[in-house]
């Protein structure tokens, strides 16, 4: 099968590995939509690399064994290989999961692993179905463009009551745009690129804020009636729209946090004590459930 691989700075190009083949609960699934998550980065970067991807969609080609998809079925493939036995799998936290599988010790294959590929091994739990009426483009969807956000905004439980502030406006957070719209909340969207601040208010946000703006605070509280927004999700992993987005959720608000990052600086009575902020790491909880 053919494979997508970084071969130096900003060079890519094809190569070749052997057809992966099912094992046990891990099934052969042919791919046949694979966004683009942060691999980007690397391509950037020049970190050569032929294990790209980790979401996509495709079509069940090969099982070992009678399991939870047959040949034919087609799929939403989840990422990581959790453990599909502990609690957290059993409530449907897959991403949470801390006994994931060593997919190369139980296939004794070391193709099959990237979603930018032809062909994937993936354990048949991790493989949701795609109904009828929806296009592999459309239910790709289901991972990174719009799963980090709705499983976020399942935990915060949004609804059309809530003003929610979501920084980064980059693929999750434009999806997060259009979750929070859809479940009706008044959307205030965060970001300083003139592309993606249009792109958020053609999708339904009721106010784009620019970051660098030194008004940026005063904007978001205007628009709560002063008291800052009721729900927040950052998408954009960056320490400062972070910081922003803990000073303009009103006390007593929610915080999740979906975009990876490094450090962040709380102030244990500004922000959690005096406010009464409760803070989610949500990582990207995928519709799993």
């Amino acid at each position: 099968m053919k494979v997508a691989a970084i071969l130096g700075e900003r060079q890519g190009g094809l190569v070749d590995q052997p057809d992966p083949h099912a094992h046990a609960d891990f099934v052969v699934v042919k791919i046949e939509v694979a966004p683009m998550c942060t691999e980007y980065k690397a391509f950037v970067a020049g970190l050569p690399s032929n294990r790209l991807g980790h979401e996509a969609a495709g079509e069940v080609v090969e099982v070992a064994q009678p399991g939870r998809v047959r040949v034919g079925d087609r799929v939403v493939v989840m990422p990581l290989s959790s453990c599909g036995a502990c609690s957290l799998c059993g409530a449907g936290d897959t991403i949470h999961c801390q006994n994931l599988v060593d997919t190369l010790a139980v296939t004794g294959n070391a193709a099959g692993l990237a979603t930018y590929a032809q062909l994937l091994v993936k354990q048949d739990g991790l493989l949701l179905p795609i109904p009828d009426d929806l296009s592999y483009e459309h239910a790709s969807m289901a991972c990174c463009g719009l799963g980090p956000t709705f499983g976020a905004m399942q935990r915060l439980e949004v609804d059309a009551f809530d003003t929610l502030l979501i920084t980064g406006m980059g693929p999750v957070g434009l999806g997060g745009v259009l979750n929070g719209v859809f479940r009706g909340a008044d959307v205030i969207a965060v970001e300083s690129h003139p592309y993606r601040a249009e792109l958020a208010r053609k999708l339904g946000a009721a106010l784009v804020v620019d970051p660098a703006d030194p008004g940026a605070l005063a904007q978001i509280r205007e628009r709560t009636g002063g008291r800052g927004a009721d729900k927040a999700i950052d998408c954009s992993g960056a320490p400062a729209a972070q910081r922003l987005l803990i000073d303009a959720v009103r006390r007593r608000g929610q915080v999740a946090f979906v975009g990876e990052a490094g450090e962040l600086t709380l102030h244990v009575s500004q922000d959690m004590i005096r406010k009464g902020l409760t803070l989610h790491g949500s990582g990207c909880d995928y519709a799993v459930r």
